[in-house]
C-alpha cells in the first residue's frame, strides 16, 4: 500500500479527507526530532481486548527501525493507527512532527507503505498496476508517471516482468511491486510490514540492499519482519512488543548488548571444570557427562566481557581439567528476543 492513496494493501487508505477534517493546522517538522512519535497510544477491540497498551516510542529520523514482536503483540494494529487506518482509543501519535489521524492529508503524500501485502489489479500488468496507483495519487505529476513508474520498476528488479499480468506473479515479485508503488513519489519515511515475505535469497539480499540505499538516501525506514537475522543485518534501532506493551526500545547494538556470550568445556571431568568456570564469574551453569557451560559475564563491547576466555582455558589446565573441546557461542539479537518475551518468534499478527 502506498500510503498517499488507494494503491496496494489489504488495508487501504482512501482520501484520508475525513480524518484531515479533524486535523491541526500545518506545523513544521523538526528536523532532529523523531520521525515517528507516540505518548501513551492504545487501542481497545471490544471483542479482541486492549490490543496496544500505553506506547511510547520513538523513531529516529534517518534510522533504519525495527519493529519486532511475537503472534498478536501489536504491532499491525500500531502501524495502522499510524498512518490513520484506524482510530486510536486513547492516546496521541506524531508522524513527520505532525498529529495522526488529523493531519494525514498532508503527512500521508510523504510516507510510502506496504501492509499486509499488496493488493494488485490482477488482470493488469505490473507496470499498469503502478500507474494506475499513481494516478489515485492527486500530488502525482501525470507528466512525470512514465519516467517515475520505470524508474521504481528498475529500482526493484521487475523491468523485465513490466508487461506481464499481475495475476501471474509470485509472490515475492508481488511484494516488489507493492514495495515499487511505495517508491513512486519521494517519500521522507517508509513503512514496511514483512517486505521480504515470499522472496528467495536472492532476493532478501536486494531488498535488504535496497533498503540501505534508501536510508543513505536519507528516508527514514520502519521495519516489521518475523525474521530477526534480517533487522541485525539492516537496522540501526529496534523496538520489542509483546502483549500490546513495549517491552524495550533502543538501538540493535544495546538491544545485542543484553545478552551474554557462552562458553562451552567439553572435558570428562565436568565438575572440576563447572568450579574453575564459577571462580570466573560465568553463571546459569549447565553440566552435563561431557560439558559443562556457562554465560560470560557483562563487559565493554570491545571485548564481550572482563573475563578473558583465554584466562579460562589456562585455569581448566592448571586445575587439572581434562580439556578436550573449548568453545565460546555468540550470543544473538533471538537470544535476547527470548529473554525478553519468554517465547518463541512469530509475528503474524
Amino acid at each position: 500500500m502506498a500510503a498517499a492513496d488507494a494503491t496496494a494493501g489489504d488495508a487501504t487508505v482512501t482520501d484520508a479527507s475525513a480524518a484531515d477534517a479533524r486535523g491541526a493546522e500545518p506545523s513544521p517538522v523538526a528536523g532532529g526530532g523523531p520521525v515517528i512519535e507516540t505518548r501513551g497510544l492504545s487501542k481497545r477491540y471490544r471483542r479482541g481486548g486492549l490490543a496496544v497498551d500505553g506506547l511510547d516510542l520513538a523513531v529516529p529520523r534517518g534510522s533504519v527501525f525495527g519493529f519486532l514482536g511475537p503472534n498478536g503483540s501489536g504491532k499491525t494494529t500500531t502501524i495502522r493507527m499510524l498512518l490513520g487506518l484506524i482510530d486510536a482509543t486513547s492516546g496521541s501519535a506524531r508522524v513527520l512532527g505532525e498529529p495522526m489521524p488529523g493531519a494525514a492529508r498532508r503527512v500521508l503524500p510523504r510516507v510510502g507503505a506496504l501492509i499486509e501485502g499488496p493488493a494488485l489489479y490482477g488482470h493488469l500488468s505490473g507496470r499498469d498496476n503502478l500507474a494506475r496507483f499513481d494516478a489515485a495519487d492527486p500530488t502525482a505529476d501525470p507528466r512525470t508517471r512514465g519516467r517515475r513508474v520505470g524508474e521504481a520498476l528498475e529500482r526493484v528488479g521487475l523491468a523485465a516482468a513490466a508487461g506481464r499480468k499481475a495475476r501471474a506473479y509470485s509472490l515475492g515479485m508481488k511484494q516488489r511491486l507493492g514495495l515499487a508503488a511505495a517508491l513512486l513519489q519521494p517519500r521522507e519515511l517508509l513503512v514496511l510490514d514483512e517486505p521480504t515475505n515470499g522472496l528467495d535469497p536472492q532476493g532478501m539480499r536486494e531488498i535488504r540492499s535496497l533498503v540501505r540505499e534508501l536510508a543513505d538516501d536519507g528516508i527514514t525506514v520502519f521495519l516489521s519482519s518475523h525474521l530477526l537475522d534480517e533487522i541485525e543485518q539492516v537496522c540501526t534501532h529496534t523496538a520489542v512488543m509483546n502483549r500490546g506493551r513495549l517491552v524495550t526500545q533502543g538501538t540493535v547494538a544495546e538491544m545485542a548488548s543484553g545478552a551474554r556470550d557462552r562458553l562451552t568445556v567439553t572435558t570428562p571431568d565436568p565438575q572440576r571444570a563447572r568450579v574453575v568456570l564459577k571462580e570466573y564469574g560465568l553463571t546459569d551453569l549447565r553440566v552435563t557427562e561431557e560439558t559443562v557451560s556457562g554465560e560470560l559475564p557483562p563487559g565493554p563491547a570491545d571485548s564481550g566481557g572482563p573475563v578473558d576466555p583465554a584466562e579460562v582455558n589456562a585455569a581448566l589446565v592448571r586445575a587439572d581439567v581434562r580439556v578436550r573441546g573449548f568453545g565460546r557461542e555468540r550470543a544473538s539479537l533471538e537470544d535476547v528476543f527470548v529473554a525478553l518475551t519468554g517465547e518463541g518468534f512469530d509475528v503474524a499478527d
